[in-house]
């Protein structure tokens, strides 16, 4: 992988990143995917840590959806 990318074993805890960390990660992984030259055990690691990264950035984005949504209820005091 590139040298900007941490190891998987390296990198910090999905669950501990802002969005912006893990979508910029994401970014990384998918870039060291596509550039290849990974052993096969590499490759099953970077893509493992790529599919938390997505998940953890789809959670962030439906909490910000909710918190959207919930504004623009009716009732809300407009």
């Amino acid at each position: 992988m590139t040298d900007d990318a941490p190891a998987a074993g390296a990198a910090k805890p999905v669950e501990t990143l802002t969005y912006e960390q893990a979508r910029d990660e994401l970014a990384l992984v998918v870039s060291g995917l596509e550039a290849g030259g990974l052993t096969l055990e590499e490759s099953l690691a970077l893509w493992e840590r790529g599919e938390a990264l997505a998940a953890h950035c789809q959670t962030w984005l439906e909490a910000a959806r909710v918190r959207v949504e919930a504004q623009d209820a009716p009732g809300d005091g407009d």
